[in-house]
């Protein structure tokens, strides 16, 4: 693992790196894109840089520095060997007093990069009892204030689940605590507009322009008529959903090995599409 921060490699990735005041590290006041690493170069950078931009500023902090962030990029995966990585990109609010309100400290911007795993091809999902709320001032925006899926992920293990599942506070199926969640209804590939609270996934954008599928907000019970289901994200890529609490599905069934297939393909031809 390499880390860079504020513009410094870091001699020791776990050393101390950011003050105990730091606002992120408070009260989780920033923003972060994680980036799949292939063959040691960042896949689809562009898009999560643009996205970063915009939850900076839907979170109201100052404009990200892109330039800084291509040069942490850069600099954490210089002497690294990473056939398949993650890089974290951490921007938050910087040194602030004890409380929610920011201080006028510049900034903190933190750029990681390690070595990732690959999943297995069928996972298993259950729906949590706790809603997104879609018309929240952080709904969309990928912000560190993760505390509410760090919960959901916990129910989902004790089911020995890999991912949970929230509906949002109409009732509509919304997203997992790091993925966007498609299905399949009446041999139709589905998944949530992003009027439902989910996040914009670079993923799920790239599956739409790949393959396809109809963007629909429906109920989240669904789900319990869909012939298949899957996961979609940066770490996880396509991954077809075998059992959907105590519903075990056929998987992966038809469409969900197309958009694998079509995925892949892709994949290859563009490292930043």
């Amino acid at each position: 693992m390499r880390a860079w921060a504020n513009g410094q490699i870091l001699d020791d990735p776990g050393a101390p790196a950011v003050a105990v005041s730091d606002h992120g590290f408070t009260v989780g006041d920033g923003v972060f894109e994680a980036v799949k690493v292939l063959d040691g170069q960042p896949f689809a950078l562009t898009r999560h840089l643009q996205r970063l931009v915009r939850s900076a500023r839907g979170l109201g902090l100052p404009d990200v520095d892109l330039d800084q962030v291509r040069a942490g990029v850069r600099a954490v995966l210089e002497g690294q060997h990473l056939p398949r990585g993650r890089i974290r990109i951490t921007y938050t609010g910087g040194v602030a007093p004890l409380g929610s309100g920011r201080g006028d400290s510049p900034p903190t911007l933190v750029v990681v990069a390690a070595p990732m795993g690959t999943w297995p091809e069928v996972t298993s999902v259950v729906t949590v009892p706790w809603p997104r709320n879609e018309r929240g001032a952080l709904a969309g925006l990928k912000t560190t204030s993760y505390a509410e899926n760090v919960v959901a992920l916990a129910r989902a293990a004790e089911h020995g689940a890999s991912e949970a599942v929230f509906a949002n506070l109409a009732g509509n199926l919304c997203e997992g605590t790091g993925s966007n969640v498609f299905y399949v209804v009446e041999g139709e590939m589905r998944t949530p507009t992003l009027a439902s609270g989910c996040l914009a996934g670079v993923s799920r954008a790239l599956l739409l322009e790949w393959y396809g599928g109809r963007e629909v907000d429906e109920p989240i019970g669904v789900l319990v008529h869909a012939s298949e289901i899957f996961l979609v994200s940066t770490t996880r890529d396509v991954q077809a959903v075998g059992r959907c609490d105590n519903r075990a599905l056929d998987a992966p069934g038809p469409l969900t090995r197309e958009a694998i297939k079509a995925w892949t393909e892709h994949e290859q031809r563009d490292l930043d599409p």
